[in-house]
């Protein structure tokens, strides 16, 4: 018996299977974390609607937040790829699927009206969720601040959530994204209203940041897409895809803190 055991031992310490023998005593230092970023939705549709097609449609992600009530739903393994980023870029890497944690939250959106668009806000109890569910996520896998993003920001050209009432500041107050300082801001803008960047600059900058841009120094639709996209996450008020001072300032010093 004696014999027997130190042979099943020798088999699962060389990993021999079918006849392979794996020696796995030689584990390297050189790795990381397959998990590198998570990506922040909205789901345009109730909390009924979107389990339904988070879960039986084209379309997934590993976890929704409802609205009533916020309750917190895994839907796919973190193990798993889910399928909510698509066609996306963020810092070079692309198709964002196979590097995140996808975290879809139950709001309708925006809806269009005689008087311009009208964002709907998120509950303060679907915000704590989404702060816990976060910072759970980020403590585990050692996930850089400036990884927190949202999907307008790795698919601006197609995409728009979580739109301009999600409250990016308070979670980059509480570690959990990036926020520029007031102070760097005031004083790159008095620069920026006497020597405004050229459009090349601005291309230069918000790649730098990790936005997918090239750098054709016009104005053309993609530039305006990102820089709205920027502006959305770390300019709510106004989003209108205008290369102005502030806009440059608060590149400027979110580049700066990096």
């Amino acid at each position: 018996m004696k014999l027997l055991g130190c042979a099943l031992l020798l088999l699962v310490l060389t990993g021999c299977t079918n006849g392979l023998r794996i020696d796995r005593s030689h584990p390297s230092v050189n790795h990381d974390s397959r998990i590198q970023f998570v990506v922040l939705h909205y789901t345009s549709a109730s909390d009924e609607r979107s389990l339904a097609l988070l879960t039986h449609g084209e379309v997934s992600a590993h976890y929704l937040v409802g609205l009533n009530p916020p309750k917190v739903y895994q839907l796919v393994d973190e193990s798993q790829r889910a399928w909510h980023a698509g066609e996306s870029q963020w810092e070079g890497r692309t198709w964002l699927n196979s590097s995140s944690i996808g975290i879809e939250i139950v709001n309708p959106g925006y809806t269009d009206t005689p008087n311009g668009r009208l964002w709907y806000p998120y509950s303060e109890a679907q915000i704590k969720a989404v702060e816990a569910l976060v910072k759970d996520i980020v403590k585990r896998y050692n996930i850089e601040p400036r990884h927190i993003i949202g999907h307008s920001d790795i698919a601006p050209l197609r995409k728009q959530d979580p739109g301009p009432l999600f409250p990016w500041k308070r979670l980059a107050d509480d570690g959990l994204g990036i926020w520029p300082d007031a102070g760097a801001v005031a004083r790159n803008k008095a620069r920026f209203d006497v020597n405004p960047p050229s459009m090349i600059w601005y291309q230069q900058q918000l790649a730098h940041l990790g936005y997918a841009i090239d750098l054709t120094g016009e104005l053309d639709v993609t530039t305006r897409h990102v820089i709205s996209a920027f502006q959305m996450h770390f300019r709510p008020a106004r989003f209108d895809g205008e290369p102005d001072a502030q806009t440059a300032a608060i590149l400027q010093a979110l580049n700066n803190q990096r």
